[in-house]
């Protein structure tokens, strides 16, 4: 994978640039719809390049082994032949599900063994079975596999967390370079920098990623219920050490603000939920503000969804009609709702990547945070 930092902000460490892997290159900042099970939650895929204009987006490993499991995923010959996704992905390496199953999961210096959601069935995922996982997946990024421990750890937790973090790290790497892409496509491997709410555990994880000179990095363990202002210190922490000439992933962050401030503080590449979690329950994003598109406010209200034209979404459906499908229960009210919030998130990185190499970019973020935590 080939990364060009094309312009860094003189205001702010923004940055502006593009990685190229062998289904395509992706413009930076950008943003990474989620597609859990290697599909967008009521997105066709052809809406999602024609008209969301998604460049890459981001599948998940422990619901992809779950299901359909990797003997179907290795005869359809991996998740871009599975789903007809033709452009990069990314898979997540089940880390965060670690996390969100601490009811149904044994960590050990082994793995972790834990139970499926799904029907109660028990499973271990070990580095080494991790990358094999996303071997045969084919994603063209693949995390390494971690702990992710909550955002209020104790201290002595976070650092115990750290340092099985980064032993797991090393046993990624060694069979990452053990084995070999399975479909005649080059896949990388970024690391994740955990180390909690601890800056000094944070510039030590940085430090420690630095030796396996990956392709791009990851900040892993933050938006998991810290206070906003210590997730900035931290990406500030870890940003001052990764290297300037490889792509920054902020894992699962966060709200357009919280995107802005991530791009302000140097991250490349970020990946949420929200866009879709919150539309489906008629939350919208647009560029005045935020919308809850099931007041009755929005009854009688016959403009576009977002005034400024964010997607195409608001060309063709006003807040009234939007409104009458969400009272209604219509399925079609969340699939607008959904493609017009993806569409947002990605004309903002792709507003702000603008911004960055007009050289305003400060001013117009100041503005634009402003704007963006107004409630309509």
């Amino acid at each position: 994978m080939k990364f060009v930092l094309e312009c860094k902000d003189s205001k702010t460490a923004a940055r502006a640039g593009s990685f190229t892997t062998d289904h395509g290159t992706v413009q930076t900042p950008i943003f990474m719809p989620v597609g859990t099970a290697a599909a967008m939650k009521g997105i066709f895929h052809r809406d999602m390049v024609d008209e969301v204009k998604a460049q890459i987006i981001l599948a998940n490993t422990y619901h992809l082994y779950l299901r359909p499991g990797m003997k179907i995923l290795e005869e359809a010959g991996g998740v871009h032949r599975f789903s007809s996704w033709e452009r990069p992905m990314l898979t997540d390496s089940g880390g965060f599900q670690v996390f969100s199953l601490a009811a149904c999961r044994r960590l050990k210096e082994e793995g972790c063994h834990f139970q499926s959601h799904i029907d109660g069935s028990r499973h271990l995922f070990t580095p080494e079975s991790v990358i094999d996982t996303e071997r045969t997946i084919g994603a063209d990024i693949m995390m390494a596999f971690d702990e992710c421990p909550p955002g209020d750890a104790p201290r002595d937790y976070a650092a115990k967390s750290l340092a099985l973090t980064e032993r797991w790290l090393e046993r990624c790497f060694n069979q990452y370079h053990k084995t070999s892409p399975k479909y005649g496509h080059s896949q990388s491997l970024f690391p994740i920098v955990q180390g909690c709410c601890y800056a000094d555990l944070r510039a030590k994880a940085a430090e420690n990623v630095l030796q396996y000179d990956a392709d791009g990095y990851a900040i892993g363990g933050l938006a998991v219920g810290e206070p906003t202002d210590v997730m900035y210190a931290m990406i500030e922490v870890v940003n001052a050490v990764l290297p300037q000439d490889k792509p920054r992933y902020l894992m699962g962050v966060g709200t357009p603000i919280n995107i802005l401030e991530g791009i302000a503080r140097g991250v490349d590449m970020f990946d949420c939920v929200m866009p879709t979690r919150n539309g489906r329950n008629g939350q919208l994003f647009t560029s005045e503000g935020v919308i809850n598109i099931r007041n009755k406010k929005w009854e009688n209200d016959f403009s576009p969804i977002d005034p400024a034209g964010t997607t195409f979404v608001d060309r063709c459906y006003t807040k009234a009609y939007l409104h009458h499908l969400v009272v209604c229960g219509e399925m079609l009210a969340a699939q607008i709702a959904s493609m017009h919030n993806v569409g947002f998130y990605l004309w903002l990185v792709g507003e702000a990547r603008k911004h960055i190499l007009a050289g305003d970019f400060a001013e117009w973020k100041e503005q634009m945070v402003v704007r963006l935590s107004q409630r309509l």
